[in-house]
C-alpha cells in the first residue's frame, strides 16, 4: 500500500467518525460513549479493511479498487453531507422543495471534486488527454446517480415523513445517506465499465 492508501482511509474513517458522532448527539440517544470511541476505532478500522483489500486485490485487482471507491465515497458523502447541513441550518429548512433543493447543490459541489479521487486513486488512471469525454460521462453516470440519491431522499423525507420520534434535521441526513448507499453501487459499475474502463 501508499502512503496516500493510508491517509486518505484515516482522514475516511475519521470523517464518517465524526458524522456519526454528529448524529449520535443531534437524535439524543445517550450513547455518550461513543463520542470519543467512534473517532478512535474507525480510522484504524477504515485502514485494516483497506489493508485487507489491498491483500486480495493482489489476486483480485476490483477488490482493491472497490475498497479505495468506498472510502472515496464515504470522505465525500461526509463532505456532501456537510455541505448539506449548512444549508438546511443556516436556512432553517429542513423539508419540501428547500430540501430537496439543498440535496442537489451538495450533491454537484461533492461529485465534482470526487471524480479527481476517483480517477487517480480509486481507478490510478493518469493522462489528462481525454478528460473532457471522461468527466462528461463521469457525470452522466453521476447524474444518474443524483436521480436516484434524490429520490430516496425524498421518499423517505418528504413522503415517508419522520418516523420514531427522530427530529427532522437528522432524519434528512438519514435520507440522504440512504440515498447515496442505494446510488454508490450503481456509481463504482459505471465508473469502473464505462468511464475508467481499464
Amino acid at each position: 500500500m501508499k502512503k496516500i492508501d493510508v491517509i486518505l482511509s484515516l482522514a475516511a474513517g475519521e470523517g464518517v467518525a465524526l458524522l456519526f458522532v454528529w448524529l449520535i448527539k443531534n437524535s439524543q440517544s445517550g450513547a455518550s460513549f461513543l463520542y470519543w470511541l467512534l473517532p478512535v476505532i474507525f480510522p484504524f478500522l477504515s485502514l485494516f479493511c483497506l489493508w485487507l483489500a489491498y491483500l486480495i486485490g493482489k489476486k483480485l485487482l476490483f477488490v482493491f479498487q472497490l475498497a479505495k471507491f468506498v472510502l472515496i465515497g464515504a470522505l465525500f458523502a461526509v463532505f456532501d453531507m456537510a455541505i448539506l447541513n449548512v444549508l438546511m441550518e443556516y436556512f432553517g429548512a429542513t423539508e419540501g422543495i428547500k430540501y430537496l433543493i439543498f440535496v442537489t447543490i451538495s450533491f454537484i459541489i461533492a461529485t465534482s471534486v470526487k471524480y479527481i479521487a476517483d480517477k487517480y486513486w480509486a481507478f490510478e488512471k493518469s493522462g489528462g488527454e481525454k478528460i473532457g469525454s471522461e468527466f462528461n460521462l463521469f457525470f452522466a453516470i453521476t447524474l444518474v446517480s443524483a436521480g436516484i440519491q434524490i429520490g430516496i431522499a425524498n421518499l423517505l423525507v418528504n413522503v415517508i415523513g419522520s418516523r420514531f420520534g427522530i427530529n427532522h434535521l437528522v432524519w434528512g441526513n438519514i435520507g440522504k445517506i440512504a440515498g447515496i448507499a442505494v446510488a454508490s453501487a450503481w456509481n463504482f459499475i459505471g465508473y469502473k465499465f464505462v468511464v475508467f474502463k481499464m
